[in-house]
């Protein structure tokens, strides 16, 4: 694996990788309370955000099992970031990948979520190859579970109280999808993304 060709073109976004600019777009949404107990990079402040910031930035490429791709997603329309999009490779041996995700709430409702989504699920795996690409969701969060549902991944598990997490019982839902289901689902196929010169 390795480094990939970005940044990604869809009708209304890019996803390309985080730079120092985009601290302001990251520190909108990035600490929210409902958004923080899910995230890889923890932030209570903008220093913190700042952190978490130059870390999603060295997120660049997949070079062995372990190893993030995080991308920015940037609209088109006037450069904001609305959130962004992440492949963890999680396995060489079954080409598996985790799909992680983060988008300011006050973009809800304008499908740059599952547009920003099915770039990534086509980058993995058009070009990283995977096999197979899973995600996971709080079970609470309904908007999340339906996003993944309409992206064509399969509801796979329902782990129920399965870890306490700030004194309350998590409860936790996986969904994926194989490379062959992704090709074949005429929802998906119609769906192109372009590449930048």
């Amino acid at each position: 694996m390795t480094s990939p060709n970005v940044p990604v073109e869809t009708d209304r976004l890019f996803l390309r990788p985080f730079d120092r600019a985009d601290l302001d777009g990251l520190v909108a949404y990035y600490a929210l309370p409902e958004l923080q107990r899910y995230l890889d990079w923890k932030a209570r402040d903008n220093g913190d955000v700042k952190s978490a910031l130059a870390g999603l930035a060295k997120e660049v490429a997949l070079n062995r099992p372990g190893d993030a791709l995080s991308l920015a997603v940037e609209r088109k329309s006037d450069n904001q970031v609305v959130g962004h999009v992440s492949l963890r490779w999680h396995d060489a041996t079954a080409a598996q990948a985790e799909l992680k995700f983060g988008f300011n709430p006050i973009y809800k409702r304008q499908g740059y979520a599952a547009e920003a989504l099915k770039a990534a699920l086509t980058l993995g795996f058009d070009e990283f190859d995977f096999h197979r690409i899973f995600a996971r969701c709080d079970a609470k969060s309904q908007a999340s579970a339906r996003l993944l549902k309409n992206l064509g991944l399969r509801l796979e598990a329902h782990y129920r109280e399965h870890a306490l997490f700030q004194g309350e019982w998590d409860e936790e839902l996986h969904f994926a999808v194989l490379d062959r289901e992704w090709q074949r689902d005429a929802r998906i196929s119609e769906f192109h993304i372009h590449r930048v010169a």
